[in-house]
């Protein structure tokens, strides 16, 4: 495992640490798998599949601190362009 720090959203907003893809697999090349591409039979793009490689396991994770939920909220009025001087 090489584990770190990521802000997971489900099923609450909160710090975990979570595996990484092995960055010198041979099979996926350090990316965690492969995405495939479908096209209907005239040639217009259909959607994509991901296919996870076996170096690493997306859904292992382990809870480190929930963060309240104050945290995602933007300021009243929004966040000003303006310079602080």
């Amino acid at each position: 495992m090489r584990p770190r720090i990521k802000v997971i959203d489900w099923p609450r907003r909160a710090l975990a640490i979570v595996d990484t893809p092995r960055p010198d697999c041979p099979l996926c090349h350090g990316n965690g798998g492969h995405t495939w591409d479908y096209t209907t039979p005239d040639g217009e793009y259909d959607g994509s599949d991901f296919d996870p490689c076996t170096c690493w396991n997306d859904t292992r994770r382990w809870l480190l601190l929930p963060l309240p939920s104050w945290t995602r909220r933007t300021p009243p009025g929004g966040y000003s362009n303006e310079p602080p001087f």
